[in-house]
């Protein structure tokens, strides 16, 4: 049976996702742009052999409009004959662009496929895509959840009630996210997977978000980001404990990764940085929102035939600590094999180019700490969860 690997993977620098941030200056096809050149141009593959590029993206409007994909990889300069779709899972859209290409592979459908994502945050706002006064849900949805769905803000919240994680644990959880971030910068951890851009303000080479002097302490100082008088009366449970500092921040960025299958790569003189061994998504109460993660683990390692002491390294996306804190406790994982360079919280969470930018780090990693099993989870709005298992291949 044919088999997927990742042959080379990169990512921008993420930059604040708000005018004057370090690529707000950049329009998003042409971020994109960038980085699929980078990858095409390190890993030497002719770009012709490439079969089709899937991009995620989650506020498909305005300048990210238009299937942005496709109008990156022809600002890229690269061949017109290789087509290009774009497709929205929330903020897992790239991690499912990328089981879209694996699964195409796979299944003999592609050969060679790029998987990727952008999000432009400072120039497309979440949520621009539905103008004022629209319903993106409908009467159906309003008479099953008759008390109204609720922002991802307040789920956090939730979450943290549920599970009991105090305050306390999420702002030691984001501090530990900084400084593991920073100490990756320091050690030159992000060199591989990193391509510099180029912005009217300057060479952008580093995450804008790592603040390398956060503490808990400072952390502690900060208010609650969700508090709201309505939500407090229909759920008296929450004490307000979630903050812009123990949540991920808006970003601009993009990701890539090359995939194929391990025979292309050995015609071609690639060298896999990992197989993509086993994928699962799944639903979950779109009220909690952001608990997927949980059921999508399980899912994965059951399909894999691997238990959760078989993986080495964990990539859960921080879109808050509580969500990475109640996943710790279900799971029982040992919290030092997780975001081990630090995760959305300091680096940033560029939406639809999230799930690649994970992967990209990911698969760095696994080659620096020599792991052969890795898992990549990220949880997505509405209630859902993708779920990846990479395994090293020497």
């Amino acid at each position: 049976m044919r088999d997927a690997v990742i042959v080379e993977a990169v990512r921008t620098p993420i930059g604040k996702g708000k005018p004057g941030g370090a690529l707000s200056g950049v329009h998003p096809v042409e971020l994109l742009a960038h980085t699929l050149q980078a990858l095409i141009g390190r890993s030497g593959v002719d770009p012709e052999l490439v079969d089709d590029v899937i991009g995620g993206c989650v506020d498909q409007v305005g300048e990210q409009a238009m299937n942005t994909t496709r109008y990156a990889w022809l600002a890229a300069g690269l061949p017109e004959s290789v087509p290009a779709t774009t497709v929205d899972r929330q903020c897992g859209s790239s991690q499912q662009a990328v089981h879209f290409a694996a699964q195409g592979v796979i299944a003999g459908a592609y050969d060679v496929v790029v998987a990727c994502g952008i999000e432009s945050m400072s120039r497309v706002p979440m949520w621009s895509n539905v103008p004022p006064g629209a319903d993106p849900f409908g009467a159906a949805i309003a008479a099953r959840y008759p008390g109204g769905l609720i922002p991802q803000g307040v789920s956090a919240e939730l979450i943290a009630a549920k599970w009991s994680v105090t305050r306390e644990a999420m702002d030691a959880f984001a501090g530990g996210s900084h400084a593991k971030a920073a100490q990756a910068h320091s050690a030159g951890l992000f060199e591989a997977e990193l391509v510099p851009v180029a912005t009217p303000t300057g060479l952008v080479t580093l995450d804008e978000s790592v603040r390398p002097n956060t503490t808990p302490e400072i952390l502690a100082g900060l208010r609650p980001s969700f508090a709201d008088p309505g939500f407090a009366e229909r759920y008296p449970q929450i004490d307000w404990s979630v903050t812009a500092g123990n949540s991920s921040p808006i970003n601009d960025g993009a990701s890539a990764v090359l995939i194929t299958s391990s025979e292309t790569a050995a015609r071609l003189g690639l060298r896999p940085l990992a197989r993509l061994h086993s994928f699962a998504v799944t639903g979950s109460d779109p009220l909690l929102m952001l608990t997927g993660v949980i059921p999508a683990t399980e899912k994965v390692l059951r399909r894999a035939g691997l238990s959760l002491p078989d993986i080495d390294l964990f990539e859960v996306n921080e879109a808050f600590a509580s969500v990475v804190l109640a996943w710790l406790q279900e799971t029982g994982a040992d919290p030092a094999k997780v975001n081990v360079n630090g995760g959305a919280i300091a680096l940033g969470h560029p939406l639809g180019a999230s799930g690649t930018r994970l992967m990209t780090t990911l698969v760095h990693a696994m080659r620096e700490r020599g792991a052969r099993f890795a898992l990549q989870t990220m949880c997505e709005a509405g209630g859902l969860a993708n779920a990846t298992v990479l395994e090293a291949l020497d």
